[in-house]
């Protein structure tokens, strides 16, 4: 899933692309991909791009005071084309959802993999007038999410801080992934209640979540849309590295697995060494 740093990094790409461009065309080959119709999809046609811009997970493309807005989901990405192929994409199983033409020939595709059909447009006259957008809690590198500004949202926190940290209406952008690779650096476990850290620990937190992200959107500057996956993956220490060896301490990475994703964490660095218990393959071992 895309996050916060590759998100970002999408935006820096389409501005650069986008912006003083007109939207000639904009193609629906998935049904399911569109969840606002009035103003209509055709309402960005003939329009220039005047900026792009992110809010959370979400991409913002302005056409002149009409915003075609989109939420990447799960396996959904943005593939640019230097030249789209001629005529209109054919509807079928396959991953495309979406194409956006320019007048130069060039465009984007809106794709998604899998069965779950969950990206979204939407075509608004404000941003907040999308439902997830307008529950958006503050960006996690926005100047005033301050250590004090994210103890007063901890507090009296009941979830687990894995969960804590993945609700877009606490913090914007952070998603199963960097969540994983926050809580490594913090030294702390996923299943510690967010709502009870102590000063000291909120401040580790802190300085994680900043810095981890930051060093994720400093590898992703500057990336093209088509490699921004990968370097992801490059620079993740713990998310997705089940049975590698821990960078910091050497220990073997654990995984927790739930019934539509599951997180990695390293015993040594945050649990005290305990593994935490996987409910799901417990059950497969009986």
């Amino acid at each position: 899933m895309p996050e916060l740093p590759e998100v970002a990094a999408l935006r820096d790409f389409l501005d650069e692309h986008l912006v003083g461009h007109e939207i000639v065309r904009v193609l629906p080959v998935a049904v399911s991909v569109l969840k606002t119709y009035e103003p209509p999809l055709s309402a960005v046609e003939g329009r220039t791009v005047t900026a792009v811009g992110r809010y959370g997970k979400f991409l913002d493309i302005d056409a002149g005071g009409v915003h075609l807005v989109t939420h990447l989901a799960r396996a959904g990405w943005l593939r640019w084309q230097d030249r789209l192929p001629d005529g209109p994409p054919r509807p079928g199983k396959g991953p495309l959802a979406l194409r956006v033409a320019l007048e130069t020939g060039q465009g984007f595709d809106l794709t998604e993999a899998g069965t779950q059909k969950r990206l979204a447009v939407y075509v608004v006259g404000d941003p907040g007038e999308v439902p997830g957008v307008a529950r958006l809690g503050p960006d996690p590198m926005a100047a005033d999410l301050t250590e004090a500004r994210l103890a007063e949202l901890l507090a009296g926190e009941r979830r687990r801080l894995k969960g804590a940290l993945r609700d877009q209406s606490l913090l914007a952008g952070v998603g199963n992934a960097y969540s994983d690779e926050i809580l490594h650096a913090a030294r702390m476990s996923p299943f510690k209640p967010a709502g009870s850290l102590t000063e000291e620990e909120t401040g580790r937190l802190y300085r994680a979540l900043r810095e981890t992200l930051g060093q994720a959107l400093e590898r992703s500057r500057g990336v093209a849309a088509g490699r921004l996956k990968a370097e992801k993956k490059s620079g993740l220490r713990v998310h997705g590295r089940t049975g590698e060896a821990c960078p910091v301490c050497g220990d073997t990475i654990r995984e927790v697995s739930f019934s539509d994703s599951s997180l990695q964490y390293c015993p040594t660095c945050q649990t005290g060494g305990k593994p935490l218990a996987d409910r799901r393959m417990s059950r497969l071992l009986r």
